[in-house]
């Protein structure tokens, strides 16, 4: 397939870049000096470490967004840096451009130190492994400086792609460690003597990317591009073929965070391969940017020591004690077998036009991603064992982050970045719309028809649901419009969105608004048991959505609360019949509060079938029916006037309620109330148990 090809090619365009890189220097090229201590003499006597270690204080670590000190992870003495003085001589610089030279990175660029700390480890102190993360946003790599000293033990050992390197300190010389801030090292435990180095912040600067156009890899490259987005992908589980990939995420090999990602800070080979595809797709008519990626891989996967008769309780004399949990063993003892599953989700982008970073969601499919490195031989950040459950387990979940290139045909762009920020995109019509592109901003919702059902799933609902029916009244199209605010759900819609849903209500007609609030409210049909939480909550404040919509002079107001009875009382009228449960009367207890929202809603708006339906509903038989009529008046505020007082709150004020519809309006509520108060629920001594 093209993308296999492409990663090929890249495979071998950029020559071996090394993660973590060692020099020595002689005694002469560095001198230190610490306020309190004076010069160090080299190697380091136990005398002035003594003298250091009356300076430090308990190193500490970053977890999260945290700072914690625990000597059980970090267990390190940290002079402050502010009293260390240190010089280096010209050969210092020399090293530094050989290790960016090893490092991958070009030679236009140049790595800048920066000190960040001084650490002294005494004699059993030691260092688990970590990441680092970046101080500055120019920060690529860390440089550890260890100082001459008379020590055992203390290697520093970094791991990235499953190699491993380990480097110790000297006694006669200064050994100098570069490596990329993503790859997990550590510091193992002192055995004799005191290990003392001074940390760097390597700065890179210049730009990594280097031009590549030239390169004669950049038209092969390109040809492969055009065949990915024009062969129909092979769809999964199926000889079929369906439409060509809209996209293609490769994967890069190193670990970036959202503040590290940049185009001018990638790493090693990435960097290499980076600017062969941004040359590749600039001549194949394609949009290029970076993003960050949450992979999640399923493994079939054993652990060879587990003792699988231990399920059939052979296993009476383990000590319960001795327990281990499995989630915090190191995956590295599970043998993989099968892959079952793999989610890739692109989480950050950097824009194409802003050049931003960016929120975004966006899950990718099998035919849109390609690698050069396999994302199993690399090291996840988390890992989670299931051991063998009966009927399942025997998996192993890992999680990884990586970044990716992401391209698209520049023709598929606003499609390409609409279905990653569905609130980019309705920024985007609208502000089209409002600059006199209408016959554009049309065009471009029209692409968005496909996968836009998708977007009722995004985060933050109310904002999107805002900018939805902002964008939907701009481009002045009823299909359209429809289109963009049918993946919503009824129970996004808040008081907040009353202006702009009355304009739309005003602008495309009463069938337009009835056909919409049908397609809201399919979530709610009754057929399954009970309502979820979500709409339940939205019910309990629905006089004051009809309050903002009466105020703004929609009468979509009362075809809201008119459907909300609807599908409230067929989903709870069938329920009443029968005897009462203890389960059966904590659900119709909980059920008060959305039906007194309902009803006082009802009052306001002087919506008498709602009413009487309320009425008839307070006078069912049976002891459920009673339950929901006492929830729904403590509800209310414990007194039947409550319910008449919010009826008689806005009739009062909307001159579209006649005095008629006032009068009989507040005359059903007191009679339901009354029907409410009147009839007793049995104690809870009478209930009988819960079948």
């Amino acid at each position: 397939m093209a993308r296999e090809r492409l990663a090929e090619l890249l495979d071998v365009s950029a020559e071996p870049a090394a993660s973590s890189v060692y020099r020595r220097l002689a005694k002469i090229d560095l001198s230190v000096a610490v306020d309190g201590v004076g010069p160090l003499r080299f190697p380091v006597s136990d005398e002035q470490a003594v003298q250091l270690r009356g300076l430090g204080r308990r190193a500490r670590f970053g977890r999260g967004e945290q700072t914690l000190t625990d000597p059980e992870v970090r267990d390190t003495w940290e002079i402050p840096k502010e009293l260390v003085r240190g010089e280096w001589t010209e050969a210092f610089a020399a090293v530094l451009d050989g290790m960016r030279a090893e490092l991958g990175l070009p030679p236009h660029c140049a790595l800048t130190p920066e000190l960040h700390s001084m650490l002294l480890y005494e004699t059993g102190q030691f260092f688990v492994a970590h990441q680092d993360s970046e101080k500055d946003d120019a920060m690529v790599a860390t440089l550890v400086v260890t100082l001459p000293s008379a020590h055992t033990g203390g290697e520093l050992v970094v791991e990235h792609q499953g190699q491993t390197q380990k480097y110790r300190g000297l006694k006669t010389a200064v050994s100098l460690v570069a490596f990329y801030a993503d790859c997990r090292h550590q510091v193992l435990p002192v055995k004799t003597g005191n290990r003392i180095a001074l940390t760097y912040n390597l700065l890179l600067t210049g730009d990594s990317q280097a031009v590549a156009a030239g390169h004669p890899l950049v038209s092969d490259l390109a040809a492969c591009l055009h065949a990915h987005f024009t062969t129909p992908a092979v769809l999964p589980y199926s000889h079929r073929r369906g439409e060509p990939p809209a996209r293609l995420a490769y994967l890069l090999d190193h670990e970036y965070t959202a503040r590290g990602l940049s185009w001018s800070r990638l790493k090693g080979s990435d960097a290499a391969r980076g600017a062969l595809l941004r040359a590749a797709a600039e001549r194949a008519g394609c949009e290029i940017t970076l993003a960050l990626a949450e992979i999640q891989e399923t493994w079939d996967a054993y652990d060879p020591d587990e003792d699988e008769d231990a399920w059939y309780g052979d296993d009476e004399d383990e000590d319960p004690d001795d327990y281990e949990d499995p989630r915090s063993a190191d995956d590295k003892q599970y043998v993989l077998q099968e892959l079952i599953e793999t989610s890739i989700t692109l989480a950050h982008w950097i824009g194409p036009e802003t050049g931003r970073l960016e929120d975004i969601s966006l899950d990718l499919g099998d035919a849109e991603v390609a690698s050069t490195t396999p994302t199993a031989d690399m090291t996840p950040y988390s890992s989670e064992y299931e051991g063998y459950m009966g009927n399942y387990g025997n998996t192993l979940d890992r999680w990884y982050r990586r970044a990716a290139l992401v391209i698209w045909p520049r023709g598929q762009g606003f499609a390409s970045r609409a279905k990653a920020s569905p609130g980019w995109a309705l920024d985007e019509l609208t502000a089209m719309a409002r600059a006199g592109q209408s016959t554009q901003a049309r065009e471009a919702a029209r692409s968005l028809e496909s996968f836009w059902h998708a977007a009722g799933r995004h985060a933050d609902q109310t904002e999107l649901l805002r900018k939805a029916l902002e964008a939907a009244r701009e481009l002045d199209d009823a299909q359209i419009a429809a289109m963009l605010l049918r993946p919503f759900a009824l129970e996004r819609l808040v008081p907040g969105h009353g202006p702009a849903f009355a304009g739309l209500a005003a602008h495309y007609g009463d069938a337009w608004i009835g056909g919409l609030l049908h397609d809201w409210s399919e979530g709610w049909r009754p057929g399954s048991y009970g309502l979820a939480q979500a709409p339940l909550e939205w019910l309990e404040n629905l006089p004051r959505l009809c309050t903002a919509l009466s105020v703004a002079g929609s009468p979509a107001a009362r075809r809201i609360v008119d459907l909300s009875w609807t599908m409230f009382a067929g989903q709870v009228g069938p329920a009443l019949d029968g005897p009462l449960t203890s389960r059966r009367e904590a659900w119709l207890t909980s059920l008060g509060a959305p039906c007194s929202g309902i009803i006082a809603a009802a009052a306001q708006l002087g919506s008498a079938r709602v009413l009487e339906d309320a009425h008839r509903l307070a006078r069912t038989a049976g002891d459920r029916a009673h339950v929901l009529a006492m929830a729904t008046l403590r509800a209310a505020g414990g007194a039947p006037g409550g319910l008449r007082r919010a009826g008689h709150h806005l009739c009062r004020t909307d001159p579209g309620i006649t005095g008629a519809a006032t009068t009989r309006a507040g005359r059903l509520v007191d009679r339901a109330a009354h029907r409410m108060r009147v009839r007793p629920v049995r104690s809870a001594r009478h209930v009988p148990p819960a079948s």
